[in-house]
């Protein structure tokens, strides 16, 4: 038996268009539509409390639940490339609260804290991607770069919050040569993560027609080549990624009159809050 009240469950407020164009996804991850567009529903009342629950924000879930519930298109959220993650949290917001939300910023001049007005549907108009279909060469070698997923990410923040809580604890250590033991093999888990994480953002690597997409041995070649070719490597792939994040708001103050550039971060709590 059908559900009669099924006819006024949620229903989709707005599209969004993916900076990704739904490239980067795994097959069977994503639903595109023919035009691109994917409907973005109203956060549920259950999506509310996940979104302030401090497990869920801890480990990641939280966002992957509110992709899950609020664009069902996606059908796999660990897979979201990192530049779509940004757009779909704005859709979502703009589904679920309006399309306006308050900025509350000082101004550097005059110092008047004020609240502001930001145009969701603006700001997510504004967001663009860095050109991943261009390889770059360095020598004889041709990299080309891809979008971490969300998983890689949250993995690698999760992994980096857990070697600084390790560090947090070294001045406790009173005998200097543990103390200096627990440093090096601190910073040694430091660099893996990082190399890691920079190999993980690298497609393929190609050679003589040969493309080399094992990501045990382009992490091997990162950690072998020299400090000026790697530092080249990851400075492209950090541009890449600097493409894709929002722009700071400019902001005129209310006060005097003072025109500044405020940066907005998309802290979950607050945004859902």
């Amino acid at each position: 038996m059908t559900n009669p009240l099924k006819q006024y469950f949620r229903r989709p407020s707005l599209t969004v268009k993916l900076p990704s164009q739904g490239k980067f996804y795994p097959e069977g991850s994503i639903e595109m539509s023919p035009t691109g567009d994917l409907p973005v529903y109203p956060m549920t009342a259950i999506d509310e409390i996940t979104a302030k629950t401090p497990d869920s924000l801890f480990n990641g879930s939280a966002i992957f639940e509110l992709i899950k519930s609020c664009v069902p298109n996606i059908k796999d959220p660990w897979s979201v490339p990192s530049i779509d993650i940004d757009p779909l949290l704005i859709a979502i917001r703009s589904a679920s609260m309006g399309n306006e939300m308050d900025l509350e910023s000082e101004c550097p001049s005059c110092k008047n804290i004020s609240n502001y007005a930001i145009n969701l549907v603006g700001l997510l108009h504004s967001l663009e991607s860095g050109n991943y279909d261009q390889p770059i060469k360095f020598g004889e070698l041709e990299f080309k770069f891809k979008p971490l997923s969300y998983k890689s990410v949250n993995d690698t923040n999760l992994k980096q919050f857990e070697i600084q809580m390790e560090i947090n604890k070294i001045n406790d250590i009173s005998n200097e040569t543990e103390k200096m033991k627990k440093s090096s093999e601190m910073m040694k888990k430091l660099n893996e993560s990082t190399f890691k994480l920079v190999a993980e953002s690298i497609d393929y690597v190609e050679l003589n027609d040969e493309k080399v997409t094992n990501k045990d041995y382009i992490y091997e070649f990162l950690v072998n080549t020299d400090k000026n070719t790697f530092e080249k490597i990851r400075g492209h792939g950090v541009n890449l990624r600097q493409k894709s994040e929002i722009k700071p708001i400019k902001i005129k103050c209310v006060n005097c009159g003072h025109e500044y550039s405020q940066g907005l971060t998309l802290n979950v709590t607050d945004f859902f809050g």
